[in-house]
């Protein structure tokens, strides 16, 4: 593995960390409130920053990801809590599937990352261009959980 594909993923580990260690902060019950002024809650923010990072992964190299197509009605763009169902992942197993998914996304994609698909949204065509998008995309979610906890 080259050394930038090292440091990215060592990035996506640290950052990840970062999201995991506030999470432990935050109790199940916190974690549901949606604060006036807010459309989601921070069970939501994990949700959809697992299912983001396959869901650009799948529009890019047209291979399904083992995540649940129900993710996508519960955690994908445009979704709310109000679409969440008893069959939705708790707290506990959404901050579970984000420990791991760093280290799933490196053992199934980090041979592959300077492979050419053809281009996909913001000139993205390999799945390391694919990463670096999800990182900066968690960590605007990671500001949202923390506003929220702000007002819990």
């Amino acid at each position: 593995m080259k050394k930038r594909h090292k440091v990215l993923f060592q990035q996506l580990e640290s950052y990840r960390g970062n999201i995991v260690d506030v999470l432990e902060t935050i109790t199940e019950e916190k974690a549901e409130i949606v604060p006036e002024g807010f459309k989601n809650n921070i069970r939501w923010h994990m949700g959809h920053i697992f299912l983001d990072q396959y869901l650009w992964i799948e529009a890019l190299t047209k291979e399904k990801s083992e995540v649940p197509k129900q993710f996508n009605n519960w955690f994908g763009f445009g979704t709310s809590p109000a679409n969440f169902s008893t069959e939705t992942p708790t707290f506990h197993e959404l901050k579970e599937l984000l420990k791991i998914q760093p280290s799933k996304i490196k053992d199934s994609y980090g041979n592959r990352l300077e492979e050419e698909f053809p281009q996909i949204e913001m000139g993205m065509f390999t799945i390391e261009h694919v990463l670096i998008r999800t990182i900066f995309h968690e960590g605007m979610h990671l500001q949202a959980i923390l506003d929220i906890k702000k007002l819990i």
